[in-house]
């Protein structure tokens, strides 16, 4: 079995403790417990996200004070993409692609996910004429879009979530959908290919900057 090393990344500030771990290896019996935050129907996406993407996932968040639902999603989303971009980086010489795109879907709902890891932060977020409630089990849908923004602050990628479909009435759907279709574009764009060994997504190669 190819074991591949986990990447663990750690966000501290004055307001909270973010600890975000993944790997690709088999799934883990007791990976379902490991997304530990204090937003249920969060942890329930970022499930979709590991099933999905095929990875192991482990989420730990320690707040001061400030037990707010949009800090908790977008200082995850952060961690969760800094531990992606390392993923990639580490993975150059073995091939990893850097882009993919899915189709994300649940009975009625239907969301399309597009990725590419070019160190280019931009999320386009498109709800087209799909009806996303305001509020989903507790949470705003601002909340839940804040850590996509957060993700590609992390990951420095292009991230665009078109919703195609949705029905009035199912929002917990069209989040699925949401969050699926970005896990398995996820999977897409972690994944090894011999051709590729030692290249980046984007024909411009590696960016270096000099500073004086």
């Amino acid at each position: 079995m190819d074991v591949k090393e986990p990447v663990c990344v750690t966000r501290t500030t004055r307001e909270s403790r973010m600890v975000v771990r993944i790997d690709r290896n088999p799934r883990h019996p007791e990976a379902k417990k490991w997304v530990q935050t204090p937003l249920p129907f969060f942890n329930h996406m970022m499930e979709h996200v590991a099933w999905r993407g095929q990875m192991n996932i482990v989420m730990e968040v320690a707040l001061d004070h400030f037990d707010l639902a949009h800090v908790i999603t977008e200082d995850v989303g952060i961690c969760f993409g800094k531990a992606v971009k390392e993923y990639l980086e580490r993975g150059a010489a073995r091939g990893i692609v850097g882009y993919g795109h899915a189709y994300g879907t649940i009975d009625e709902a239907l969301t399309r996910a597009v990725i590419s890891f070019e160190n280019r932060a931009y999320l386009d977020f498109t709800r087209n004429d799909v009806q996303l409630p305001e509020q989903m089990e507790g949470m705003h849908a601002e909340d839940l879009v804040a850590f996509f923004e957060g993700f590609v602050q992390g990951a420095q990628c292009t991230l665009h979530l078109d919703l195609l479909k949705g029905r009035v009435g199912h929002g917990h759907h069209i989040w699925e959908a949401t969050f699926r279709g970005f896990g398995m574009a996820l999977f897409e764009a972690l994944e090894e290919r011999e051709w590729r060994r030692d290249m980046t997504a984007g024909v411009a190669g590696a960016i270096s900057f000099d500073v004086s």
